[in-house]
């Protein structure tokens, strides 16, 4: 489960657009980020995506990828012409997700950064990698996942939302600014495009004969699965708080909403995962009956010039975490080794659960009151380096914010107290069996070990 939003120029306080995104996967899922410069494709090559092969592009773009450690594709991205894309699982309850392999979401939103110079074109080179190869093969780590999917494509200019059900499809125009979660979401009326064989298949249905008429949503999504993943209560929630900045929207506002823990923590200084009911935009793991949680997050802010700073954290729980700066031109500070679904003490993922893990487990709010003040002054430090950077300057302030960021994480690690305060035992008993069965470097079900 994730939540992804944009807000266009005309909705932010120094003309930029500004994207962000939380990704949700299994807890022991980590992620890691990479970057991969252009390169040139010998005509006639292919591709090996996570599960098929494609033929490759001519050209690929320069990109930066948050990627879950065990697929070819990414949960969210960028290149260096400023186009980011996010994606959603979303259900049908008219069509299920294939489960025959083909392409996934997380190959989707790669190959579409890779292949294209504008939020336009990306959603261009989506559709027709879908119609042509499909969706489709298991997306979970631990545990079986199928899904579709729905994108969020952005650039300094525009953005558009394009949902899919299989092979069918509708895109939306953004108009000012727009959050999706894991809800189907473009109504009566907003479609900007619509696949032909989508108003085949609701024709053949009785839903609408006219892509104006057809209300996609209401039509295709499943409710049952909405019910479960609370995708449009959280798509709202983003909404509202967008809403509350208009006009004046920052970087520090995005990070901040991918934060949030929904109303009950505005109100409850001592709220914990581990009693809250449901789901909110910054996820926590809780028991066995909430195994997913924020895994990785990124805000993007895109100048009209085309210039572009993304706050990534490489790490869960962005309310624990540091967004730190990338410059694509630039590459990546060093990373450490990959992580794997297996605790490595040298990986920066796993590092960082030393500290979420100890506080989902402890006394959240405590930790958290007492953080977020030197977190968030860290960050205004981070914004203003990177602001006030000259051109040729801009690589060597972002490597600056890495070091200190790591300085920062290393102390709070030292810093939190030991203990197990929390009383609810199937919280505890489940956050130990999936800590043991990291240490334990045991198989995922495919095969591969994740040591």
């Amino acid at each position: 489960m994730c939540d992804t939003m944009v807000a266009l120029a005309s909705t932010t306080l120094g003309g930029a657009t500004l994207f962000a995104k939380n990704s949700d996967r299994e807890r022991n899922e980590s992620q890691f980020l990479d970057h991969c410069p252009a390169a040139r494709h010998e005509p006639g090559s292919t591709l090996r995506c996570t599960y098929i092969d494609i033929p490759q592009a001519a050209e690929t773009q320069a990109v930066l990828l948050s990627r879950p450690f065990w697929c070819w594709g990414a949960e969210i991205g960028a290149n260096a012409a400023g186009v980011v894309i996010g994606n959603e699982a979303v259900f049908s309850h008219l069509h299920p997700p294939r489960r025959e392999p083909a392409l996934i979401g997380m190959d989707l939103v790669r190959l579409g950064l890779e292949r294209a110079a504008t939020a336009e074109a990306a959603v261009a080179a989506i559709i027709a990698l879908l119609e042509r190869h499909g969706q489709g093969g298991d997306c979970g780590h631990l545990n079986e996942r199928y899904y579709d999917n729905a994108f969020l494509v952005a650039d300094p200019r525009e953005a558009f939302v394009l949902e899919t059900v299989g092979r069918l499809w509708v895109a939306g125009r953004v108009q000012r600014a727009r959050a999706i979660s894991n809800a189907l979401s473009i109504g009566r009326g907003a479609a900007w495009r619509t696949s032909p064989a989508l108003i085949e298949d609701a024709s053949a249905r009785g839903l609408a004969d006219d892509p104006a008429a057809l209300d996609f949503a209401a039509c295709y999504l499943d409710p049952e699965r909405d019910t479960l993943t609370q995708g449009r209560a959280r798509s709202a929630r983003a909404t509202e708080l967008l809403a509350r900045r208009d006009g004046t929207l920052t970087v520090a506002d995005m990070m901040a909403v991918l934060r949030d823990h929904g109303p009950a923590a505005e109100r409850d200084a001592a709220w914990h995962p581990a009693r809250a009911p449901g789901r909110s935009i910054c996820m926590h793991a809780a028991g066995h009956d909430r195994g997913g949680q924020t895994t990785a997050s990124m805000v993007s802010e895109i100048g009209a010039d085309g210039q572009a700073v993304h706050w990534v954290t490489g790490t869960a729980a962005p309310c624990l975490s540091i967004f730190k700066p990338v410059v694509i031109e630039a590459g990546l500070a060093p990373q450490g080794p990959r992580p794997t679904g297996h605790w490595g003490s040298a990986t920066a993922w796993w590092q960082h659960e030393t500290l979420h893990r100890g506080a989902v487990l402890g006394d959240f709010g405590a930790v958290r009151a007492a953080l977020a003040p030197e977190r968030d002054a860290l960050e205004a430090r981070f914004l203003r380096r990177m602001a006030d950077a000259t051109p040729t300057g801009r690589a060597e302030a972002a490597a600056q914010c890495w070091t200190d960021a790591a300085a920062w994480e290393t102390a709070w690690r030292r810093r939190l107290l030991p203990g197990m305060l929390i009383t609810d035992g199937g919280h505890q008993a489940a956050w130990q069996e999936f800590s043991g069965r990291a240490m334990a470097g045991t198989a995922d079900r495919r095969g591969r070990a994740s040591t």
